[in-house]
């Protein structure tokens, strides 16, 4: 069983930048697929970025260019590194761990999310 624990996020001006990161535990971390969702005030959660334990990567349309998220296998620790932050990025953001497919889909376990974390973007 995996365990998911956040850091990072807070308060940051629009054109910003913040990292995200999530320590995974109690299992083996570098055969996971791996993503990161969000859910802003009064929308529907959605998949910012995803990866999979090879490392390939695919990212939601609004945020390509501007985030990307790596894995550390040596800490077992997933970030997302978040540049050119808008007010639209305003959002809790959530670590989690499910399957990537073929063709960039990836799709979280229910059972394996972070606790999330706030960001917010303002100025």
């Amino acid at each position: 069983q995996v365990q998911l624990v956040q850091s990072g996020g807070g308060l940051v001006q629009p054109g910003g930048s913040l990292r995200l990161s999530c320590a995974a535990s109690g299992s083996i971390f570098s055969i996971y697929d791996m993503g990161w969702h969000r859910q802003a005030p009064g929308k529907q959660r959605e998949l910012v970025a995803a990866i999979s334990s090879g490392g390939s990567t695919n990212y939601a349309d609004s945020v390509k260019g501007r985030f990307t998220i790596s894995r550390d296998n040596a800490k077992n620790t997933l970030y997302l590194q978040m540049n050119s932050l808008e007010p639209e990025d305003t959002a809790v953001y959530y670590c989690t761990r499910g399957t990537y497919y073929s063709g960039g889909y990836y799709r979280a376990t229910d059972a394996y999310w972070g606790q999330g974390t706030q960001v917010t973007v303002s100025s």
